[in-house]
Parts: structure tokens; sequence; C-alpha cells
């Protein structure tokens, strides 16, 4: 007798192959029969007829450390279909920790992911040490699979203390560190994480502390996972994309015998300028490959539409020197705002040559580009929905101090984002040759993290809307493919992904003709009352982990069969993309 049956569906099995009307049998949590199967043979059946059924999608970057701990679905993700996400990236982890580590690693994680602190504060217990302890706090209690890497910032501030923000690391401190890393990698965590992106800061406004290694600590690090079956190394790089970058992960590569994988390229308005940057990005992979390693990154596959203002930073602290800014208390800032000497620094800053380079600076300096989202004082609301550059004319003044004096109006809280481009048919054709590239995959929604900023949480849901049946880019069964196979392989995650026999029941059945995601929304739920953005779809019609319906038409079903996925048990190593048929394999 089979636990369930989904009957008549359409199945799209993730390998990209055609569709097929056929009928999926499920016991013990695995999938024991692709064919034909007679209703009685089950103990419960589910009518798929006129839906698609695929394997549940799968989600490789996410920031779900904290927000497990207070909603064990992570919502909105599997709303929108998903049945596995990752998480413990960037080198921002709330494991290994002590007492007094915590108290520097919550506040950081607060400023640099873009969640509450108050939400954190009362919603995160911290009342671990290892990676273990922290397993056993999450596992068997969540609705969907989850599983975590080690963070570089953790490890460090753990083993130097204050030491951790202030220099490079010694000898004996980088064995320190290799140490807890090997710690964790055997008690189930799936790889290490790590950043040296200037746009990380802490809540001082200072460089978190991965920031301070040094290139031979990053590849001491890396060369720990060699030793360890199913281990990942991550990284989030620098913005420029230089020799100095594509040294640093090539080398973590050979190091490690891994590829090293990075977060995130975007993709919007096509400009030549983008295109550079993009090519740029793809060359890390060919400088590692031309030695012997591999490095994958990440592609956004939807338009990413921040929301940001002056008073988080998020998105502004992109700009090379306006770290000044924020490292100032809000009221130090807004005087600093209301001085013409400090605007006029902030301004060379943001002209300079260094920062102009970067694509997403050019965008925040474009008076056409950046508009107001919200206000609060009538000064500002007057300028909803329109552009910095349209507010500068009707002030008689530059996009920049039009910038500056709404925020100040406003006690820095004007929220800004950018017009909505990218949503369109050539954008879409353009990132499907992304999508197609062996040097990038699928995937960077930041999940779990900037909360108010960033929604690209239900960009499963987007792709099946707008590239396929809105714009007609790409065919149902390669979406699918770019949703659960790809990210599997890119992950080395064992026997999911793929609806075949003997693999995990992960399983999401969605109406093909209506699944889209719903308008995005603020939602006051977070513990301490805190707001964040969020968005639930349409067309998913059922989900199941492990063979449990854990979604049903739009409605939580309250179970919790999510596993808890450790390195080697439920991984594979990965070390060379260019080959993926061989982590299809077990």
């Amino acid at each position: 007798m089979y636990d369930l049956l989904i009957r008549n569906g359409t199945v799209i099995d993730g390998s990209g192959d055609e569709r097929q009307v056929s009928d999926i049998a499920v016991k013990d949590g695995m999938i024991v029969r692709i064919g034909s199967v007679s209703p009685s043979d089950a103990r419960e059946v589910v009518d798929a007829d006129g839906l698609v059924v695929s394997p549940g999608f799968i989600d490789p970057h996410t920031h779900y450390d904290a927000q497990l701990f207070w909603d064990h679905t992570a919502s909105p993700s599997p709303y929108h279909g998903v049945t596995t996400v990752i998480g413990g990236l960037c080198g921002f982890t709330l494991q290994p920790m002590t007492p007094e580590s915590a108290r520097y690693i919550v506040p950081m994680l607060s400023q640099v992911e873009d969640i509450p602190l108050v939400s954190l504060e009362a919603g995160v217990p911290c009342d671990w040490n290892g990676f273990g302890q922290f397993r056993d706090r999450l596992a068997g209690r969540t609705a969907i699979n989850c599983g975590f890497s080690t963070g570089h910032s953790a490890i460090r501030r753990m083993v130097m203390g204050e030491r951790a923000t202030q220099g490079h690391a010694s000898a004996q401190d980088v064995e320190r560190m290799q140490v807890l890393l090997a710690s964790a990698l055997e008690e189930g965590a799936l790889g290490f994480s790590t950043s040296n992106s200037p746009t990380h800061n802490d809540h001082t406004g200072g460089p978190v502390p991965s920031r301070f290694a040094s290139p031979e600590e990053f590849v001491a690090l890396a060369e720990i996972c060699r030793h360890y079956e199913g281990s990942s190394v991550e990284i989030q790089p620098g913005l420029l994309f230089d020799e100095d970058t594509a040294r640093l992960m090539s080398d973590m590569s050979l190091a490690s015998e891994r590829v090293v994988t990075w977060n995130a390229q975007f993709t919007s308005t096509l400009d030549q300028g983008e295109r550079d940057t993009v090519a740029r990005q793809l060359s890390m992979s060919d400088y590692a490959r031309e030695r012997g390693g591999d490095v994958v990154g990440l592609t956004v596959p939807i338009t990413a539409n921040a929301h940001f203002d002056l008073a988080r930073g998020g998105v502004f602290d992109i700009i090379p020197g306006w770290d000044r800014l924020f490292r100032l208390s809000r009221t130090e800032r807004l005087s600093a705002l209301g001085d013409p000497v400090f605007r006029a620094y902030l301004r060379d800053c943001a002209f300079a040559p260094a920062a102009q380079a970067l694509q997403i600076v050019r965008q925040l300096m474009d008076r056409d580009f950046v508009m107001v989202e919200r206000g609060h004082h009538a000064m500002t609301r007057r300028f909803e929905g329109r552009t910095i550059g349209e507010a500068a004319d009707e002030l008689g003044c530059d996009p920049l101090d039009a910038l500056f004096d709404l925020a100040l109006a406003d006690g820095l809280e004007t929220l800004f984002t950018f017009i909505d481009v990218g949503e369109d048919a050539e954008t879409y054709r353009f990132r499907l040759g992304l999508w197609r590239d062996d040097r990038l995959c699928v995937g960077g929604s930041d999940a779990g993290a900037h909360v108010e900023t960033i929604d690209t949480f239900g960009y499963f849901t987007r792709m099946l809307e707008r590239p396929v049946r809105q714009h007609s880019v790409l065919s149902l069964e390669e979406c699918v493919h770019h949703i659960t196979q790809a990210p599997a392989r890119f992950l080395g995650l064992k026997r999911r992904g793929t609806l075949r026999e003997g693999w995990h029941a992960d399983i999401t059945v969605f109406d093909p003709s209506t699944v889209a995601r719903h308008a995005l929304q603020s939602r006051a739920d977070l513990p301490g009352g805190a707001h964040r953005l969020y968005a639930e779809a349409d067309g998913i019609c059922h989900v199941f982990v492990n063979g449990s319906m854990v979604i049903d038409h739009g409605r939580y079903t309250g179970a919790v069969p999510g596993s808890f996925l450790t390195r080697g048990k439920d991984t594979r190593t990965v070390n060379r993309m260019g080959s993926r048929d061989a982590a299809m394999s077990g």
C-alpha cells in the first residue's frame, strides 16, 4: 500500500525532458513508482488532472538561519513551491558562537542582512555553541528541508574576540579557526562561507570580521573542506571582479578541490556597462578553469527591486567612501547631510572613477532610475512614484541634493527604489543565455534577509509567469529544470531535484495557466512587531516535502516533515560544474 498517489498529472521531471501524463506513487517519503497506479493501492490520493507535477523547487542561497526559529515554515518560500533551502552563507551564521561572541554576531547579522534586531533578540534563543547544537535545535521542526554552512565571520569572532575586526590573524589564530571549521563540518555543516565584499559592514559601521582576513587565511580555511566529502565553499566577493578577486577564488578552489560559488549576478538594464560587468564576472570562471579549479556564480533570474533609505544604509553603503556616513549615529548623520562640505565629500565619492565603475552606483546616481517609493512628510509624499530627477527639477537643485533633502525632511526614513525595468521579453532572452551558461546557476534570492528591502524570494513563481507564460521565452520544461535539477547539481544534493524512482518525494503541483507571484505587501508579523516585505502566490496547488503535504492551495497544513540536510549524508562533492552529470548519481 502506497502512502500517497498523485494521479493524472502532467509530469515534468526536472531534467528538461518533455512532459508526460503519469501517476506518481510515494512510500516512506520516497518516490517508488512513476507510471500507471490504481487509486485503490494508496492511502491518500491527489488528483492532478490538468496540473503540472514537478520536483520541489530548490533555493540555493537564503538566510533563513534566524527565521526558522520563529517560523518553521520559512515563509513565504513554500507558498512559492520551494521544498529545500540552503543558508549559512556569505560568512554570516549563528554558529559557532559563545555568549560573548553572540553579543557581536547578532547585531552584526541584523545590520549586514537587514533583519530587525528586535526580531533577532526576541525570536532567536542563541543558547548553543557549536554547529551540532544549532542543528539539534532545528532538526525535525521545519516544514521544508534546510541545510547550512558555517560562516567565516562567526568563526573569526569566536577565535579572536574583538581582534577579529582589528587586523590580520596570527598563524595560531588561523589554526584555531581551522579546528573550529573542521568541527562544524564533522557535525554536518554543508561547508565554509565567507565574504570580502566592501558592502558588508557591521552595526558599528566598520567591516565585518571576514573582511580583515588575508588571502592566505581565506585559502587556509577553504583547504579544510578538501578533507570532508560533500562539503562546499562559498564567497561574496568584492564588487570589481578584478584579477585579485579571480586569483583569490581560484586559489580557494584549488586548495579545497571544490567549486567555489559566489553570490550574485544581476541583470536589469542591458546597457553596455551592465554587459561589460557580466563579461567580467564570467571571466572569474575562465580564470579558475584555466588553472584547474572552478568558480560558479548565482544569477538572479528576475529584476531585484531594492527598497532602500538612508536610515539603514542598505544599497547606499555600496558606494565606496560612504561608510563614513553610516558610521555616524542617526543624529550625527542628519547633521552631516545638512553640511555642504560633507555633502561635497559624498558627491566626490559617488562620482569617483572607482565608484562609477560599479553598475549599481551608476544606477543610484541616475536621475531617471531612482524614484521615491514612500514619503512621510507632506513635502516628500508629493513625490511618491516620481523619479529623483523630477523631484530635483521641481526643487530647483541637482538629483543628489534632492535625494538628501527628501531624506532630511523624513528623518532619513524616505524610502527609495528603482524604476521597474528588466521584466520585458528582451531582458529575459538575455538572461536565458546566462541560465544556460555553466559558469552560472539560477539562484540568489537572499530569502530571510533584507526583509524590508529586497523582494526576490518569489523568483520561482515569477519565472513561471513572466518568461514562460507571458513572454514565451523558454519552455516550461526548461524553466522547471533551472529551479529544480540545476540547483540540486550545483549544490551536490543527493536524490533531490528530479522526479525519479528511489528519490526523495519533494514535489510541487501547480497550475501553469495561473501560477504567478502575488503583489508585494508589507506585513508586521516578525517578532517584536517588525515589518517585512511579503508575497504569496497563485497557482501553487500542493507542495509535498518528503512525501507529506505542507501546502494545500495556499494553506499551510501544519506538517513538519523537512529534513535537516547534513554534509556527506545528503550531499556529494562538486568539484567541476563542467561535468554536471557526475552530480546526478546516487
